[in-house]
């Protein structure tokens, strides 16, 4: 009689390109995971997070590539609050959030930011 194997179980997939949002008990601070997924970051050497809650500062907020070509970092933000924010690839294009709670017109009127309520 051959010995039977049980069935593999189903493991799902992480979604790519999720925002995260960790609301700590012991402060005032919600850790938002921001990911920006390969197939936006089109194999780009270099992105960063630009947003509200950096005053827009092109470089103060790299992030870290994952070995699946995905862009990830952690932010401690307010919550309370909502977050316009965008990424910019390679120090010359602008992307925005795929997974972004909503979108909003910029100032300027020629794009939309994407914006992260916590």
């Amino acid at each position: 009689m051959a010995k039977k194997t049980p069935p593999k179980k189903n493991i799902a997939a992480k979604p790519s390109g999720e925002i995260k949002k960790q609301y700590l008990k012991s402060k005032d601070v919600c850790k938002v995971t921001f990911r920006l997924p390969a197939d936006a970051a089109h194999a780009a050497s270099e992105v960063n997070l630009v947003g509200d809650f950096n005053d827009w500062d092109i470089r103060s907020l790299p992030m870290k590539r994952l070995k699946n070509g995905e862009h990830t970092l952690t932010v401690d933000l307010q919550p309370g609050r909502e977050y316009h924010y965008r990424y910019l690839i390679d120090g010359t294009r602008w992307e925005n959030d795929w997974h972004a709670d909503r979108y909003e017109r910029t100032p300027y009127g020629d794009s939309d930011n994407s914006v992260v309520v916590v």
